[in-house]
This record gives C-alpha cells, sequence and structure tokens, in this order.
C-alpha cells in the first residue's frame, strides 16, 4: 500500500462516502486537510472523540469504501 498524497486525501475529505484510511495499522477518518501544512486531521474508527493531526503521508488509503 502506497502513502496518501495531498490531493488524494483532499479528495478522501470530500467524499460523500466513508473511505477508511490507515494510520499506524489503524483505520482512521479524515476529517479536514491543511493543504498548507500538508497535514490531516483524524480520527480513530473505533474512537471518534479522539482527533488528532497527522502528515498526509503518514496515511495509507485501505480500498474499501461503505455509502454514509
Amino acid at each position: 500500500m502506497d502513502p496518501l498524497n495531498k490531493q488524494m486525501a483532499i479528495r478522501i475529505a470530500q467524499s460523500t462516502e466513508l473511505i477508511p484510511v490507515i494510520y499506524n495499522g489503524k483505520p482512521v477518518y479524515i476529517q479536514e486537510i491543511d493543504e498548507l501544512q500538508e497535514k490531516a486531521r483524524v480520527f480513530p474508527l473505533d474512537n471518534l472523540h479522539s482527533q488528532f493531526d497527522v502528515e498526509i503521508t503518514s496515511l495509507v488509503n485501505a480500498g474499501t469504501k461503505q455509502h454514509i
């Protein structure tokens, strides 16, 4: 699996589908993208109250889509 680039992360964040990505081996949801700093605000799918910022390139597309 390849790391996300900025454009892919933006598309995932703007999608009407839930597109999980992987961060440190765990599925996360991209809430928003900071294009200038190339960071993503994410939260783990198993802990929706825990939000944090990560480098976009540290995220990997999980490859499955779910309608929300």
